[in-house]
């Protein structure tokens, strides 16, 4: 007996040490990892919405001002750079574990990234996400088969981290799923940089990839079969003329299939956007103009009936998430 009591606590030791090794080993990133990962830790089907697509989104979309002003329980679940493909297996991966009444997919990426494999950022795409036969589908449509084994198994490409190791990578092993759930995907920027308001009109469509267009419709399918609502947009930078001929073309295809699209670089002034302060470089928002976008999508999200559940139980880790958002705007000041 008492050899087996001590075979059992060897095994579980063992295995403990392992996953402890691993949540210590791995890469932390809210630029596209700790968004995945977090998706797991929410609350069962407490998502309404829910924003994908590049940095943009999670630069640009403040969930604890939709939280805090409208009582909107939205959930930033993007990363850096990420093209439509990846976006449709993360779609594919959300329902697994959430029932959102909205997904908003944002279409930065196919206007700005043209090439097939993307790899600048493919890291913050992929690790994070469980292993699943998703993953692997996503992967084999992100990855040349030669490269494949440069991003998989997960560990085998941080396993060597041990001379990197920071005081957060020890924290950040020790929370708890309550704690990781308070993170919401956002990220905001507080740098400012000053640039004249742009001034883009074309009628002109082109640009749009076969991948990126065949992705798009696969997106749109896919919400289609699971009654879920998708609105398409565009959120606002320093937008540049060849940007926009995409979008016009993107345009065309939501017609067709009955999408709603919007380009929110048409409404800058509405937002009340101030290119003198409300940027953090030509390609994000910085934290305060964020807040103008977000608190403009939250007056379009409330007005079309998405419930506030600022009195409802099972919420606790978005008020906790704006306590988070608002520590870091302190430390910053």
């Amino acid at each position: 007996m008492k050899k087996t009591i001590m075979r059992f606590a060897f095994v579980f030791i063992f295995f403990l040490s392992c996953f402890m090794i691993d949540r210590v080993l791995k890469i932390k990133s809210e630029h596209g990892i700790n968004q995945k990962e977090g998706i797991y830790v929410q609350p069962e089907n407490s998502i309404d919405v829910v924003f994908m697509g590049t940095s943009h989104v999670h630069c640009g979309i403040n969930t604890a001002l939709l939280w805090e002003e409208y009582g909107i329980s939205a959930y930033d679940y993007s990363a850096a750079e990420q093209p439509l493909w990846m976006t449709y297996y993360y779609l594919k991966e959300l329902l697994k574990y959430q029932e959102p009444e909205l997904v908003v997919v944002d279409l930065y990426a196919p206007a700005r990234f043209k090439e097939d494999y993307q790899y600048k950022w493919i890291e913050e795409n992929i690790y994070g996400m469980k292993f699943s036969l998703n993953k692997l589908e996503m992967m084999s449509v992100s990855i040349e088969a030669n490269k494949f084994f440069d991003y998989f198994p997960d560990f085998a490409t941080y396993h060597s981290r041990y001379d990197e190791l920071k005081t957060d990578d020890f924290r950040y092993a020790l929370k708890d799923e309550e704690e990781l759930a308070v993170f919401k995907g956002y990220t905001p920027y507080m740098n400012r940089i000053e640039l004249k308001k742009p001034e883009v009109f074309t009628e002109e469509r082109s640009g749009l990839t076969s991948k990126s267009e065949k992705y798009l419709k696969k997106i749109i399918e896919y919400t289609r079969e699971n009654n879920v609502k998708l609105a398409l947009i565009v959120i606002p930078y320093y937008i540049t003329e060849e940007d926009k001929k995409t979008y016009n073309q993107i345009m065309d295809i939501a017609e067709e299939n009955n999408v709603l699209f919007v380009d929110y670089n048409e409404f800058y002034d509405e937002i009340g956007l101030d290119f003198s302060c409300d940027l953090n470089d030509e390609s994000h928002l910085n934290y305060w103009g964020s807040s103008k976008f977000s608190k403009y999508i939250g007056d379009i999200l409330s007005q079309e009936g998405i419930i506030d559940r600022r009195k409802e139980k099972g919420y606790e880790s978005w008020n906790e998430n704006v306590k988070l958002i608002k520590e870091y705007i302190r430390q910053y000041e």
